[in-house]
């Protein structure tokens, strides 16, 4: 049997760890670092995913059931600002991808264009041949 005290990681820790793993960290190497079960860094990232950075808390009883507290409701609003201001930064990427697109496809287009009128016969080629 094990007489020593079972470890445990502070919210800051673990939150330390996740961020490693989600800034494209090996989760092995992370575990092998801070000397932590691949198990419980699963866990703790899955909480992550599921409920944010308010998901993830100290080992024991919860003091209140998650979804109440004024602390709870800041960090939530917080979670959810940063969400927002993710998803418009990415919005405005997309946009700004599908304008270059809507230009390299009228681009193309008229090249095509230009070259199916050259195509006929006994007409000069766009580039003279070379004195070579």
């Amino acid at each position: 049997m094990s007489t020593g005290k079972r470890r445990v990681f502070t919210r800051e820790f673990k939150l330390a760890a996740i961020e490693r793993v989600l800034a494209g960290e090996m989760a092995k190497a992370v575990c092998q670092d801070l000397r932590v079960r691949p198990s419980h860094l699963s866990q703790w990232c899955a909480q992550f995913r599921r409920h944010g950075p308010l998901g993830v808390r100290r080992a024991g009883r919860p003091t209140k059931p998650l979804g109440l507290g004024p602390d709870l409701d800041v960090a939530k609003a917080e979670y959810f600002a940063n969400t927002q201001r993710q998803i418009a930064d990415l919005q405005r990427k997309v946009g700004r991808q599908q304008v270059e697109l809507d230009f390299f496809r009228l681009a193309l287009r008229l090249v095509e264009e230009a070259r199916r009128q050259n195509d006929a016969a006994g007409v000069r080629a766009s580039m003279p041949r070379s004195g070579q």
